[in-house]
């Protein structure tokens, strides 16, 4: 007997059944509930599979064993009824309102037994998590802080598998080794992988670490194209190869937000769960500030970052706050004050503090190791378990017009993680930003995508209305000076042409000698 979960008629005959079967010693009889929203094309399956034609529930079917267990319908409520009335002389007198109680009870039960069922089958089958170029200095600061079970919880097994190039097989081999050694009690199995038609294989979790290359490129056109062909690929692995549920996270130092929308184009099924970290940013603005105000970057909050994580990006403080600082004001540990009305020096803000976040992001200086490692492991915890309540996170997600972003690129914006994805923060209040900065932001991350697919041929700089001008000044002021020196040159030509014959040779054997 199967039913629809929430079914009162299911209710009706499942107490029936269990009162025939409990005064009948031969009598035997196996129950199955379906969730509402997957009963009717269960059903639809069943009645193909056996040729029977019954719409409604619940379905009841004798199976008969001296036949190979072949199924003989019987068909719904009303015919299980005349069944049990005219060969048991057995009949339902359940109320309506009985039936209804108990139904809503059966549907919390098949609930709560399918949540269950998921838990034991996680149980059962480990966390399928892959990590890409597995010999680069990330990824070993990285494998101890997943195996330590803070990411994805100490009830949560591990089958890890490291990716990475056919000529880097024995470092692969040392490092799954020594991720062995740490006996880590989340660690189902670690195993290496080389072969790129193998790659994700029902991966539920892919971490993209910066790759390794030892070709020479020349030039910042040839770099973008250069991220094409690897996306691509990983992208079409993924996509064939990974889990339906997949997970990616892109790190690195290098073109973050270009290797991300990459990705999404060549894995168009999955896009939605792809993101750039850009928590490494959002730390070193925090301990910026912290070191400004004499405390520890723990203390500073809700950092934004905007645009290119790992490029041209705005690091917006407008929002940020500091916890328990030292000052005329104290409070409650909950107490926080604006980051902005704590720093007096506004020009440090304007200047030094840009310059030095600038400097970081450009030359990727302090982000190649713990940086790096402890931004994708915080994510991908924030990603399982949630962001902290109320705190503004950073994050690389593909823009679909929020704050006049265009659409199709990956734009670093604040979100906050809950139930297992993120949501943007579109109702901040006061984060406007200015038509300027956005522009110089889209325009750089617009033309890497366009160099990169070769829809154009240079990247041109982004330049605001004010420095194209001062440009155009000292164009025009040096394009004055070459017309001076120029007409000085004419000058002393005509002047060298009028000149007597031995002032000529005069000239002429000053330069000899």
């Amino acid at each position: 007997m199967q039913g629809r979960a929430d079914c009162p008629y299911y209710a009706k005959t499942e107490l029936l059944a269990d009162y025939l079967q409990k005064n009948l010693p031969d009598f035997q009889i196996y129950k199955i509930t379906q969730h509402p929203d997957v009963w009717e094309e269960w059903l639809k399956g069943v009645c193909e599979k056996n040729k029977w034609n019954h719409k409604k529930s619940p379905i009841i079917w004798r199976e008969l064993l001296d036949r190979g267990g072949k199924g003989l319908l019987l068909g719904g409520y009303n015919e299980f009824l005349e069944h049990a009335q005219l060969y048991y002389d057995v009949t339902s007198n359940m109320m309506t309102e009985l039936m209804m109680v108990i139904a809503q009870e059966n549907l919390e039960a098949h609930i709560e037994k399918e949540l269950e069922k998921e838990t034991q089958k996680d149980l059962i089958s480990p966390l399928q998590v892959w990590i890409t170029s597995a010999t680069s200095p990330a990824c070993y600061n990285l494998l101890p802080i997943l195996m330590s079970g803070e990411v994805f919880g100490m009830q949560t097994e591990i089958s890890l598998t490291l990716f990475d190039k056919e000529q880097s097989e024995e470092l692969l081999k040392s490092l799954v080794m020594e991720t062995q050694d740490l006996a880590s009690p989340v660690l189902r199995s670690v195993s290496s992988c080389t072969t790129e038609k193998y790659a994700f294989h029902q991966a539920h979790v892919v971490i993209v670490l910066d790759d390794s290359t030892e070709e020479e490129v020349y030039g910042l056109e040839e770099c973008l194209r250069s991220k094409v062909p690897l996306c691509r690929l990983y992208g079409h692995l993924i996509e064939k190869n990974a889990h339906e549920s997949v997970r990616v996270i892109v790190g690195g130092k290098t073109f973050v937000n270009l290797k991300t929308v990459l990705l999404m184009m060549n894995a168009p099924s999955i896009a939605h769960n792809i993101i750039a970290v850009a928590l490494g940013v959002e730390g070193q603005a925090k301990a910026a500030v912290a070191r400004k105000l004499k405390t520890t970057a723990s203390c500073i909050k809700d950092v934004i970052i905007w645009g290119n994580i790992s490029g041209n990006n705005y690091v917006d403080l407008r929002k940020t706050r500091v916890y328990k600082y030292d000052s005329a004001i104290w409070g409650p540990p909950e107490f926080s004050r604006p980051v902005l009305d704590v720093i007096f020096d506004s020009e440090w803000v304007k200047r030094e503090f840009v310059m030095t976040i600038k400097s970081l992001t450009s030359t990727g200086k302090q982000f190649g190791r713990i940086l790096a490692s402890h931004s994708i492991a915080t994510t991908l915890k924030y990603w399982y378990h949630g962001s902290p309540p109320g705190e503004i996170v950073s994050l690389g997600v593909l823009s679909e017009g929020q704050f006049g972003i265009p659409e199709g690129i990956v734009f670093s914006m604040p979100v906050k993680f809950e139930n297992g994805t993120w949501v943007v923060l579109t109702d901040l209040p006061d984060v406007e930003i200015s038509q300027q900065i956005m522009t110089r932001m889209t325009s750089d991350l617009i033309q890497e995508k366009l160099v990169a697919l070769g829809d154009m041929l240079t990247f041109q700089p982004y330049h605001s209305e004010t420095e194209l001008s001062l440009r155009d000044r000292r164009l025009s002021l040096a394009s004055t000076d070459d017309k001076q020196e120029e007409q000085n040159d004419h000058q002393d030509s005509i002047f060298s042409d009028q000149a007597p014959d031995d002032e000529k040779d005069a000239v002429l054997s000053d330069e000899s000698t």
